[in-house]
């Protein structure tokens, strides 16, 4: 299963905003951006004037890192969105959030959402009482997430838990973070998903190019 393995900081100076890849380090004075809010490598002081190319191309790049989808994949939701009825733009957030891991995360067992994948992938993750290993696996209105018993216990669960606190609940989805549990009530909500900031109108723009 191809991912990116490379150094993730790098990625939010990239895009010049933070992309929350690396849990509780995101929100501490150690964030990347905090200290170097500058793109990597030597030329990054440089100011260079992006064209309209050059911005709807950043957008599809920093969106494909927010959700750690390759492009391939990526290429592969956002055919499937344009298919369906409704704006494209909408229905490719909807796919992205409707994955597994994304809603790991979402629910707060996973501070981001490599932690959430790794979860998942070690079969911690539990869908209507089975166990579902493939992160990208599209999650249904009214099925119930829970996390295996055995998993419980992990420090990084209860720290993803107690960090997600902080974070404003969506109303799609419904955590009962005693059991451990969770149900998607409905589809995203477009108006919520709005950190870090998307412009997926650029996406569309980009591939329909």
């Amino acid at each position: 299963m191809a991912r990116y393995i490379g150094p993730v900081c790098k990625l939010c100076r990239r895009e010049g905003m933070k992309l929350y890849l690396k849990a509780d380090r995101c929100y501490s004075e150690k964030c990347s951006i905090t200290r170097r809010p500058k793109p990597p490598g030597v030329h990054g002081d440089k100011r260079v004037k992006l064209s309209e190319y050059g911005l709807r191309l950043r957008e599809k790049q920093k969106v494909r890192r927010i959700y750690g989808v390759l492009e391939r994949q990526f290429r592969r939701y956002f055919a499937s969105a344009d298919r369906t009825k409704g704006r494209t733009g909408e229905n490719l957030i909807g796919v992205l959030e409707r994955r597994l891991d994304n809603i790991v995360h979402r629910m707060g067992f996973g501070g981001s959402r490599n932690e959430a994948r790794q979860l998942v992938l070690h079969k911690h993750v539990l869908v209507n009482g089975k166990r579902v290993n493939i992160p990208s696996y599209q999650v249904r209105a009214g099925e119930v997430i829970t996390i295996r018993e055995q998993a419980r216990a992990q420090k990084r669960i209860e720290t993803a838990l107690a960090a997600s606190e902080a974070r404003p609940q969506l109303t799609w989805l419904e955590v009962d973070k005693k059991n451990f549990t969770g149900t998607v009530k409905a589809l995203p909500v477009r108006e919520e998903l709005n950190e870090p900031a998307i412009r997926e109108q650029y996406i569309v723009e980009y591939y329909s190019r």
